[in-house]
């Protein structure tokens, strides 16, 4: 992990140039969403040019955000850029072929909150201690007195909340409920986006998680739970690569376990891995490490090639070398 600037001067980089890209990880959740297109809303009231791009396009369940329609997949033909910002992005192959779809460039930044990060990149600001890349945005907006809107607000929060568990996990801060209230001020209303994050699914969401949770399966003693989920299921189901964010959780919050772990199957020969802790002592990161992944002390993914069985076989064994040896 490396941090060669201030936000200070990535700032001073945001004025000083007109055309701007903003990229987020492959198969996106709340936070790459929420900062990437806060930033392009911050960057267009500043009247330069900004676009975002995500291999997998605007997600459905966030397309109530304002702006999330700036959100469109990489070109064809790389275009140029004077600035490339990655955003919530640890290493930059999971920037998928928007990464390639980037041409010339006079600048990369880079700004993240994973332990995880490369370090990639000209200007390089990563915070491990911010629960939320959405936290470092804001922070990078309140320090260079940039423009913050109401619909920036509204995906800066849901950045934000969707990172922390709504407000409920351990890296939430005093500093985080500082920004959330501040949000609020500028215009979010709480009730009305919360529903919109937490309490609307499409039904085919409803039917995987009744799948998951027939396939969910207990070792350690009970201090494991995990789920493979095989892809002819998902097809069966109908379900979207969005449907499954969120589901680990049902496992993680079973009282007694400590680590979870959803195994999805993909096309093209991988699996998706996704591993939760509910103790610190338990570092699920350097589990994912051991398979190429990576992220946070308590979150963290790695995908992998490999059938769904032999996967779960060498994962389930991490865990349990994890969970014997803390």
């Amino acid at each position: 992990m490396t941090t060669n600037c201030t936000l200070a001067q990535i700032a001073e980089a945001l004025r000083s140039h007109r055309r701007f890209v903003v990229i987020s990880h492959i198969r996106p959740d709340g936070d790459a969403v929420g900062c990437a297109v806060a930033l392009a809303l911050c960057l267009r009231e500043l009247g330069k040019e900004a676009v975002v791009w995500n291999d997998d396009g605007p997600l459905e369940k966030l397309r109530f955000l304002p702006g999330s329609d700036l959100i469109q997949k990489p070109p064809a033909q790389p275009e140029d850029f004077d600035v490339a910002i990655a955003v919530d992005t640890s290493t930059q192959p999971r920037l998928g072929d928007s990464r390639t779809a980037v041409g010339n460039v006079k600048l990369w930044i880079n700004l993240d909150h994973h332990i995880s990060n490369t370090g990639f990149g000209d200007l390089v600001y990563i915070d491990s201690t911010a629960p939320a890349s959405g936290q470092i945005v804001f922070e990078l907006i309140q320090a260079a007195g940039f423009p913050l809107t109401p619909p920036i607000a509204e995906n800066l929060w849901a950045a934000i909340a969707t990172d922390t568990g709504s407000f409920q996990y351990s890296n939430t801060t005093a500093r985080t409920f500082e920004i959330a209230a501040e949000l609020i001020r500028v215009g979010v209303q709480v009730g009305k986006i919360s529903e919109r994050l937490f309490q609307t699914h499409p039904r085919r969401r409803l039917e995987l998680l009744r799948a998951v949770l027939n396939a969910v399966r207990f070792t350690c003693e009970g201090r494991a739970a995990s789920c493979a989920l095989p892809l002819a299921t998902v097809t069966a189901i109908g379900a979207t690569p969005e449907d499954t964010e969120g589901l680990i959780d049902t496992l993680r919050g079973t009282e007694g376990v400590v680590i979870a772990a959803f195994l999805e199957e993909l096309e093209g020969g991988k699996v998706r891995i996704s591993t939760r802790s509910k103790d610190p002592r338990y570092d699920v990161c350097k589990i994912c490490a051991q398979f190429g992944g990576g992220g946070h002390t308590q979150a963290a993914g790695a995908r992998v090639t490999g059938g769904l069985a032999e996967v779960e076989a060498r994962v389930l064994q991490a865990i349990s070398d994890a969970i014997q040896q803390p």
